[in-house]
């Protein structure tokens, strides 16, 4: 009988490497699946390269993985904002790598390495430092830049509701880079908050068929506050 429910976080993260390449899902502070970033903490890998769309906010999550010193090398497309203060510090010591990647050409690198695609050419970018020494061409009359794809080791993300058999369905903008990652990781681990029965989810509705998940973890649910901003006194 094919069960990918997990009996905790911690049993889910088990068997992460250190060095390992993890894609992280989130977007600012929506979708991100801090109960698993907790749970990696916790595991002890170490040496990590991250792919998230930020680079953590105050000093929960993702930054919380940074401030504990598990990341080697961030690649993400928006590294600063109001409170990345863990970040610039690390950055700014020289203890973190950043490979800056504009949004579109990010989501796109993570697709094409779940689709197997080797490699694509793109205009953004052209003729700025973020093409470094990659090969150009021109392509109908445009400068496109080549683009190689972005593997996972493992993708940790965060649905709404899930089945034993890993299908997933997303709740609004936590969506956004789940569904990719998924696609482009060796192992997907997702948080979900509600278990459904086998059957009763509508198949219009799973963006991410549990062919492409290993494990689920059911947690709570949490209010989430916007990045950036400061609660109210």
């Amino acid at each position: 009988m094919i069960n990918k429910i997990a009996r905790s976080v911690a049993d889910a993260m088990a068997d992460i490497k250190d060095g390992s390449t993890v894609l992280i899902g989130g977007f600012g502070t929506a979708g991100i699946p801090n109960e698993l970033i907790d749970g990696l903490i916790e595991q002890g890998a170490r040496d990590l390269t991250v792919v998230n769309n930020n680079a953590g906010n105050a000093e929960v999550g993702l930054a919380a993985l940074l401030k504990a010193g598990r990341v080697r090398k961030i690649i993400c497309s928006f590294p600063r904002q109001a409170d990345s203060q863990v970040f610039d510090g690390l950055y700014r010591a020289g203890k973190l790598e950043l490979e800056l990647v504009p949004q579109g050409n990010l989501a796109e690198r993570i697709r094409a390495a779940g689709a197997g695609i080797g490699g694509f050419f793109c205009p953004t970018g052209y003729g700025t430092q973020l093409s470094g020494d990659r090969e150009t061409r021109v392509i109908g009359g445009v400068h496109y830049v080549l683009e190689y794809p972005i593997h996972g080791d493992v993708a940790l993300i965060k649905a709404e509701r899930g089945d034993r058999w890993g299908n997933l369905v997303y709740r609004k903008a936590a969506r956004n880079f789940g569904p990719v990652m998924a696609m482009a990781a060796k192992k997907t681990i997702a948080t979900v908050h509600e278990i459904a029965e086998l059957g009763t989810l509508d198949p219009e509705t799973i963006v991410t068929p549990g062919i492409f998940v290993h494990q689920v973890v059911q947690i709570e649910r949490v209010a989430t506050q916007a990045g950036g901003f400061k609660k109210a006194a």
